[in-house]
């Protein structure tokens, strides 16, 4: 057994003072429906909701195994990251210090100092991450701190290795894993866990469509930091992966990497939640998400699906309705060019066809003495029924440009 392997499954057993095992559910409803055997490793329902904590402990374990005086340990984060440092900071009874931006919400901090208690102590500094960070960096090195990295750490990524050990001792190695890829923490100890293992699992990453570090990375042969990344799937948008994991993660292919569009994650959310009452995260149904690029490949076979977490703000569900209808084709926004003449609001009206909605109307201007520019938000119950409402639309003279596509319009104006 390598040294890692051994550490790692050390740290597994460790952990059982903080927490069980996170249930490993067979999915009858993805099962059924992908033609496939398919398990849920449910890191949403860890004590923090995500697997982050396991990263936390090990590293936190380690310091004080070498250091047990140490007193102070720092991180910078904005979600998962924060919670599980606060909930292992509690648990050895030692001094957190967690530095957040200004912007979080509050939900995530009350969380994080529930978790961490009398024995974390958050402070928000910087409107952006890279603000945050430095901050805490500098407050650790002049108070002689331990700092506590999210996923840049070997400790780290020994710890997240754990999700994978439990997986293992629990069925065996799976035929296939799929993993989210974030900053590359839990990727990098699932992948060299296995490597070492020898287990004949292949391996899947998916990352956020907004946020391909990794496969940048592997394309470029080196680490890249990308010039903009969609914060949407907040758990997993990394703009360079990490060093550490990318040394483990260097070596593989890069036809195992995937991308998930953020609209359509949306779509998995809700079907998660609707169908089965589960609550993910973004980044947390990346895995699931990907599913229907991978089934045919592994029909038959056993599939693990990390759901790496389940901190999910429902303040963010319009949100995410909204783009999930969308990307199913069921929403479609409209700038219609109105005549401004008795009945030409009828005749509109009269376009609709039984299964069209008008979600939004809102006249934006008169553009002519003679015609007026209206918003329309227009939802149906199949996207078929766009190409019937259009060609009606057309066959009645109206003027009308379909901006759903339109990001910066969108967003400017939804």
């Amino acid at each position: 057994m390598s040294e890692f392997t051994q550490n790692a499954e050390t740290a597994t057993r460790k952990m059982r003072a903080l927490f069980p095992p996170t249930p490993l559910m067979r999915n009858d409803y993805l099962s059924n429906k992908y033609d496939a055997d398919i398990w849920l490793k449910r890191e949403d329902l860890s004590p923090v909701r995500s697997y982050k904590l396991r990263g936390a402990f090990n590293a936190m374990s380690k310091v004080l195994d070498s250091r047990p005086d140490a007193d102070l340990f720092v991180c910078a984060s904005a979600g998962n990251h924060a919670q599980g440092v606060a909930y292992v900071c509690r648990h050895f009874g030692v001094r957190g210090v967690i530095f957040m931006p200004v912007t979080t919400p509050q939900q995530k901090i009350q969380k994080t100092k529930v978790f961490g208690g009398d024995f974390v102590e958050v402070r928000l500094t910087g409107d952006y991450f890279d603000n945050t960070l430095a901050s805490a960096q500098a407050f650790c090195a002049e108070n002689g701190g331990h700092f506590l990295s999210p996923f840049d750490d070997p400790d780290v990524i020994e710890g997240q290795a754990s999700v994978v050990a439990e997986v293992v001792e629990a069925i065996g190695a799976p035929d296939a894993l799929i993993l989210p890829v974030g900053g590359g923490g839990l990727s990098a100890g699932a992948t060299q866990y296995l490597r070492e293992t020898e287990a004949a699992t292949e391996i899947r990453y998916v990352e956020p469509a907004g946020g391909t570090s990794l496969a940048s990375a592997l394309a470029a042969g080196e680490l890249v930091t990308l010039p903009t990344v969609d914060s949407f799937v907040d758990g997993a948008a990394v703009a360079r992966i990490g060093e550490h994991p990318f040394r483990v993660l260097s070596k593989i292919a890069q036809s195992s990497v995937l991308s998930a569009p953020e609209d359509r994650i949306c779509t998995t959310i809700l079907e998660m939640l609707n169908i089965e009452g589960i609550v993910l995260e973004p980044a947390g149904a990346l895995s699931v998400d990907v599913l229907p690029s991978v089934a045919k490949e592994f029909r038959g076979k056993r599939i693990v699906c990390v759901a790496s977490g389940g901190n999910f703000d429902f303040e963010r569900l319009p949100e995410v309705k909204e783009r999930a209808q969308r990307y199913a084709g069921l929403k479609k926004y409209l700038i219609l060019r109105l005549p401004q003449r008795p009945g030409a609001l009828r005749e509109f009206l009269d376009s609709l066809g039984p299964e069209d909605d008008i979600a939004r109307f809102e006249y934006l201007k008169k553009s002519a003495r003679n015609f007026g520019s209206v918003l329309l938000g227009i939802e149906t119950l199949n996207p078929d029924n766009f190409a019937h409402l259009f060609a009606r639309l057309d066959a009645s003279g109206f003027t009308y440009t379909d901006i759903t596509q339109d990001d910066t319009l969108v967003q400017f104006i939804v």
